[in-house]
């Protein structure tokens, strides 16, 4: 299966150090993803430069959206499921993974599940923001599934190419647990798509008054 991991950091500075510990976070989730035999695509703000754009690839006239974003919304749309990777800003969820997933509308995630891991340097592992996520990431269309995956440490968890420091076989169990939750969503997902594609329900797909009431 397809999946994307999107990267919900766009911090390439120092301090703090290190730096972008989410780097080291979707890599490992890259290659436990790839082990189980999925293609695997890392998703990096910092590779689309989209700082300067704040329109939705929807609302761009045929043709006219960045290049970034048109390769990027044939990914998702190509994608059997997607892992969200985000540290934690407030409590609340990275705005550099809000800002990138609110380029695309929802049709674009529609019927397909979504993992939620989350990181930080201290205690908690981000599992605050985790609690927004769900919220964000159901509104998207995209499903989270109940096993989430937080890490605290990360910077003593994860080495820079994304290895385990210590006890790999139980981190690896761990966040094994979300990752076969998505695929077996993921999976039975799929399957829905091709089976009932013309019984689904309309999307949003080009405005918000698609969302109203009558």
């Amino acid at each position: 299966m397809d999946f994307l991991v999107f990267l919900g950091s766009a911090r390439d500075s120092t301090p703090p150090r290190p730096a972008r510990l989410g780097v080291r976070v979707t890599t490992m989730c890259h290659r436990l993803l790839a082990a189980r035999g999925h293609k695997v695509q890392i998703i990096d703000p910092l590779d689309l430069d989209l700082q300067d754009i704040f329109k939705p690839h929807f609302a761009f006239a045929e043709g006219r959206a960045p290049e970034a974003l048109n390769e990027l919304a044939q990914a998702i749309t190509g994608a059997d499921g997607y892992v969200m990777v985000s540290p934690e800003y407030n409590h609340s969820m990275s705005p550099a993974l809000a800002h990138l997933l609110n380029h695309f509308g929802a049709s674009r995630f529609s019927w397909k599940p979504s993992a939620i891991v989350t990181y930080s340097a201290g205690q908690w592992g981000g599992a605050r923001a985790a609690m927004g996520m769900r919220g964000f990431l159901s509104e998207l269309g995209c499903l989270p599934v109940s096993a989430m995956t937080h890490i605290p440490k990360s910077q003593e968890a994860l080495d820079a190419a994304g290895a385990w420091v210590a006890d790999a076989e139980s981190w690896d169990s761990y966040v094994g647990r979300t990752l076969a939750q998505l695929e077996w969503w993921a999976e039975a997902a799929s399957r829905q798509r091709d089976e009932r594609e013309a019984a689904a329900t309309e999307v949003f797909a080009s405005d918000p008054s698609q969302r109203n009431a009558p």
